[in-house]
């Protein structure tokens, strides 16, 4: 029992450490010896446990999956499929901040349920690009021109994307004339943009950004909220403009 937890401690030592010079470094220029040096283990155990480069960028790549669908799965809970003025305006009946440290500020007031969990998830997954070498390894593996046959964590991420944007037109929550598969691909696109760019420069990412993209995309990405129904006796003019 010590010998197994011992192996899977290292083995998880070298996937950070992997994560790490795969990150700084690319696919192509990392080396096992630079990242049996990071971990902390020989190169004998390094071969032990992942006898090849690729195997290890296989094994980050399959670790950066499983955080990206955590994150999501995080977020896809009873309170994020509520209607977003409900389930996300401060101070809410309900509502419950996320653990740790201070959640960033709520995203655009706009939007159903898929678009608004999709508005969460966008920015979670940006936030942790910024800070987890893990997840950034990942996803810069899956399109580094170096390795052939690698996928990583951005086809996951790309699928998602589709499907709950297809979500969300099936329940009426995009506006009319919008393709989900065209929305889809630019928000892929501007959520990797974002978080590759705070990878290049090393500064420290502000969900602001993230919020910025999405009150300019979401008010055209968005159906308009129903207007409120005229109580009897008031015509809808009177009854004034649907609540936002």
């Amino acid at each position: 029992m010590v010998k197994q937890v011992r192996a899977a401690r290292t083995r998880q030592a070298l996937v950070r450490a992997a994560a790490e010079v795969f990150a700084d470094d690319g696919y192509a220029l990392a080396s096992l010896p630079a990242i049996s040096r990071r971990a902390g283990v020989s190169t004998g155990a390094l071969h032990f446990h992942f006898p090849s480069k690729d195997l290890l960028a296989r094994e980050v790549e399959a670790a950066a999956t499983v955080s990206l669908q955590r994150l999501a799965a995080r977020q896809d809970v009873p309170a994020a499929r509520q209607d977003v003025s409900a389930a996300r305006a401060p101070g809410a009946p309900g509502g419950s901040a996320r653990p740790g440290p201070a959640a960033p500020p709520a995203g655009p007031a706009v939007g159903g349920a898929a678009l608004r969990l999709l508005v969460d998830v966008s920015r979670d997954l940006v936030l942790g690009l910024s800070a987890d070498p893990v997840l950034r390894a990942g996803f810069g593996l899956g399109g580094d021109p170096s390795r052939k046959g690698g996928e990583g964590p951005g086809r996951w991420w790309n699928e998602w994307v589709h499907a709950l944007l297809r979500e969300a037109h099936g329940a009426g929550e995009l506006a009319e004339g919008v393709s989900p598969e065209a929305a889809a691909v630019a928000v892929v696109a501007a959520t990797l943009g974002l978080a590759g760019l705070a990878s290049r420069h090393r500064f420290h990412f502000s969900p602001h950004l993230v919020e910025q993209f999405w009150a300019l995309l979401l008010p055209g990405l968005a159906a308009p909220p129903p207007r409120r129904p005229a109580r009897p006796g008031i015509s809808a003019a009177e009854s004034g403009p649907a609540p936002r």
